[in-house]
């Protein structure tokens, strides 16, 4: 492929110089995806740059609020012609009834993304439905649906603090970063809300996932509200705001499981397009000749940035905290190369990234995101290419001659696990009747794998390669499927990788060896997250928008210079 417009079905007109893309075989595994970093092609980072182009201001038009913080408000902003309000909830929680799980039934506050602004009827008919979230009943303009609760230690130091004169412990903000974590931020007709088809043309909504990260980013200025609002009410008189650095370093916490996993196998063509601008927004950086002065005191300020965000990067888990500890290392070492002189060479940015390919994986892949968010004029407007709206079909014509070369070169790598051996057959995945959410059971150990989702990819494929062996050459696909319906669904994923190479994750879903987690943060790092705190090898915690300009912000130069955030004090 020459340019991710052929593959994402764009024309972007002449081409940039670049080098050759990293193999899919290189980047489609999940240690490496497993160590990817947010970059300012993420999905959060894509939304601010458009709100601050079109210069949209924020407007809180409701605050119903009492002194405790209970009550409802209304926040609205314009994207691309469309406006769009965050009706926000907040109700008194029992502790017994505080959970992060997904079967929780109350939360501390509630949330939907509501196309337009609500009037008095539709706050009415949200308050009613909102806190009840998966019990409620919604309609086409409810956008995004979302819960959240309070990190209490946080949430009640922020308020005494200020309620006192004094600004909050930045150490102790630093270390949780979040005044409230979400539980879910639900889309796509989940529950009765919009379907995607419904706002995908929309300017402003047809990257992936911006409606979500709206309504993130509008919780997020809601909470650092609420907090000063509480702290206010409960003494006036000493009462002081919050310091903005403080506000900055505040995210959106979020608990995120397998439920968010299957979503990259699932839609092939939208994995190969993030992928994809990725991998052509490195390549062209990779080919320029020669870097300018402003771009080399950019890439300076950040390589420094890094230092700090890593010194601050610690989390509880064993082997994610030995991984920060060897990249501390390992950036301490590789950065003390960068030098002016390093990056006045010709070809610098190419020798760097070769430099870094004896470091580690997270290593590298931090280098990467570095020399994405240095060259931004050269790599933003790819994000046009990050989504996609084709729908996998079967071709039926083709020959399988054809099919068999395809499968042959791109799933040679699913052809090589021995399905014999327990451990390529360990687990199996399966959507919990009560929940409807993704799981992982023991196959040798659970009952229940007579139901398993088809996310067996690379099993699957042996399977089509052991019928087509020895079938004719020059029968049709539609032949082929009417005598054996069970591979309808590889025979699709494997046409569909002849055009799109990097759809498939190149591993094994179903070996005691896979870690979830790998998937998870490489579809956290696109949305844009920080800070991975994994809990077990089946979820983890993140924060969003740490860092980020706040809702009356979008109009400073931070509204695109905040990638891997550092809490800085005077």
């Amino acid at each position: 492929m020459d340019d991710v417009a052929t593959v994402a079905g764009h024309d972007h007109g002449p081409l940039h110089p670049q080098v050759s893309l990293r193999s899919p075989d290189t980047v489609m595994r999940l240690d490496r995806m497993g160590a990817f970093f947010p970059t300012r092609l993420s999905f959060m980072r894509v939304l601010l740059r458009r709100l601050s182009h079109e210069e949209s201001v924020v407007r809180r038009v409701v605050w119903e609020m009492d002194d405790n913080g209970y009550g409802h408000a209304v926040y609205s902003v314009d994207l691309g012609g469309h406006t769009y309000s965050l009706v926000a909830f907040a109700l008194p929680l029992s502790e017994d009834q505080r959970t992060d799980r997904v079967i929780a039934e109350a939360w501390d506050s509630s949330f939907v993304l509501f196309d337009g602004v609500p009037d008095a009827t539709d706050i009415v008919r949200l308050q009613a439905n909102a806190p009840m979230q998966e019990a409620g009943r919604f309609d086409g303009r409810d956008l995004i649906l979302s819960r959240a609760n309070k990190s209490v230690r946080l949430f009640n130091h922020v308020v005494e603090a200020l309620a006192t004169g004094r600004q909050p412990d930045s150490e102790m903000l630093g270390t949780i970063g979040y005044l409230m974590r979400t539980t879910a931020v639900y889309g796509n007709g989940k529950f009765g809300i919009a379907d995607r088809q419904a706002i995908s043309g929309r300017p402003g909504l047809t990257e992936p996932f911006q409606a979500e990260m709206l309504i993130v980013w509008l919780i997020r200025g809601f909470t650092i509200d609420l907090v000063e609002h509480i702290a206010r009410a409960r003494c006036p008189v000493m009462f002081v705001p919050m310091e903005r650095i403080l506000k900055r370093h505040i995210g959106v916490g979020n608990a995120t499981g397998l439920g968010m996993a299957p979503f990259l196998v699932s839609h092939p063509i939208l994995l190969n397009n993030w992928m994809m601008v990725r991998e052509t927004a490195l390549a062209r950086v990779r080919a320029i000749d020669e870097i300018g002065q402003p771009k080399i005191d950019a890439a300076i300020r950040l390589i420094s940035r890094v230092t700090r965000h890593l010194r601050q990067w610690n989390v509880e888990d064993e082997r994610q905290m030995q991984r920060i500890s060897l990249l501390r290392d390992e950036w301490q070492e590789f950065s003390s190369a960068l030098t002016h002189e390093q990056f006045s060479k010709s070809d610098a940015w190419e020798e760097i990234f070769q430099a870094s390919q004896v470091y580690s994986l997270e290593c590298q892949e931090l280098v990467v995101a570095l020399m994405l968010e240095v060259n931004g004029d050269l790599v933003d407007g790819l994000t046009d290419c990050l989504s996609s709206e084709i729908v996998p079909r079967l071709e039926p014509a083709m020959q399988l001659a054809e099919l068999k070369r395809v499968l042959a070169q791109a799933f040679d790598w699913a052809l090589r696990f021995d399905f014999e051996q327990e451990s390529e057959l360990h687990q199996f995945w399966y959507v919990s009747e009560e929940k409807l959410e993704p799981r992982l059971g023991e196959r040798f150990e659970e009952p229940g794998s007579e139901r398993e989702s088809p996310l067996d990819i690379a099993r699957q494929a042996q399977a089509l390669n052991d019928d087509l062996d020895g079938a004719d050459d020059c029968e049709c696909v539609a032949s082929f499927v009417m005598r054996h319906p069970q591979h309808r669904h590889i025979v699709r994923r494997v046409q569909v990788a002849d055009r799109y190479p990097y759809s498939e994750i190149r591993e094994n879903l179903l070996a005691n060896s896979c870690l979830p987690i790998d998937m998870l943060r490489c579809k956290l790092s696109f949305f844009g997250a920080s800070k991975f705190d994994p809990k077990s090898d089946l979820w983890t915690r993140i924060t969003m928008y740490q860092g980020a300009p706040l809702l009356d912000e979008l109009d400073k130069p931070i509204v695109d210079d905040w990638w891997l955030p550092t809490l800085e004090i005077d």
